[in-house]
């Protein structure tokens, strides 16, 4: 795979190692501009480890990584903004934050810490907060919320960066279905009004199947990359996962799997 700068996010024969033991080996990825990648696999497959590498907290231990054409740090440090929204944190209820407070923290990669910021900086974080559907709330606690508003809000705090690549580490996890589905249908509507790519890591196939443009399922290593229905029934996918699927689908909003593991 030759060198491609029109690609968001680019990887080839990636290779890291954790504490001397190999955790990614023969990552190969080619994300173009408004792609939504989904990546699947089992518990510690590697996943986490993944986006960590893209958002340049772990580092490559051999091959290839780059991110809009550059070294993660690099692309940092040329203002390349890359927007990460993680599983829904724990925070003390009683810590009297606001929605504003929380998203405001998104320019900070821009501003520094402990700086108010400009009007543009206030307008960027107004303009976050109204994207994600959250006007009016900016001077409430976020303790107040449901999660499903948290995590728009959380959302709202990688848009703030101007990110044109969002890395979503399950964002979902903890939600209800209807949060689940409504927070999908607003990554969708933010990649068509902004242009955004996404890469989303989940352990819920069938929902993530069901927005993704392809899924790529790792278990250390790629077991397979491409559209999201041949992936889910494929052979290298029970074989990531050591176990059997049973996919039901009564509707889309309703779809299910069930998992035989080896012995069962």
């Amino acid at each position: 795979m030759s060198e491609d700068t029109s690609l968001v996010v680019e990887t080839r024969d990636l290779e890291v190692r954790l504490d001397g033991r190999r955790v990614l080996w023969d990552i190969d990825l080619a994300i173009p501009p408004g792609r939504f990648v989904g990546i699947i696999g089992p518990n510690g497959a590697g996943k986490t480890t993944l986006l960590r590498v893209l958002l340049g907290l772990v580092p490559a231990s051999s091959g290839v990584v780059r991110v809009f054409g550059f070294p993660p740090l690099e692309a940092r440090r040329r203002g390349l903004r890359v927007g990460y929204v993680p599983q829904r944190p724990m925070f003390d209820p009683y810590f009297p934050v606001s929605v504003w407070d929380v998203v405001f923290m998104g320019r900070v990669p821009r501003i520094g810490w402990f700086r108010w910021g400009g009007a543009d900086d206030r307008a960027q974080v107004a303009r976050a907060i109204a994207l994600v559907g959250m006007k009016g709330h900016e001077h409430q606690r976020l303790s107040e919320l449901s999660g499903g508003e948290q995590q728009r809000v959380f959302l709202a705090r990688a848009l703030a960066s101007e990110a044109r690549l969002l890395l979503l580490d399950e964002a979902t996890t903890g939600l209800d279905l209807p949060a689940q589905h409504e927070l999908y249908a607003l990554l969708q509507q933010l990649r068509r009004e902004l242009g955004l790519t996404i890469v989303a890591v989940s352990h819920d196939l069938m929902e993530l199947a069901a927005h993704a443009d392809e899924l790529v399922c790792i278990n250390g290593t790629t077991h397979i990359h491409g559209n999201p229905q041949v992936v889910l029934h494929s052979h290298e996918l029970r074989e990531a996962y050591r176990c059997e699927f049973d996919f039901l689908y009564a509707d889309r909003s309703q779809a299910a799997a069930s998992v035989h593991r080896a012995g069962e």
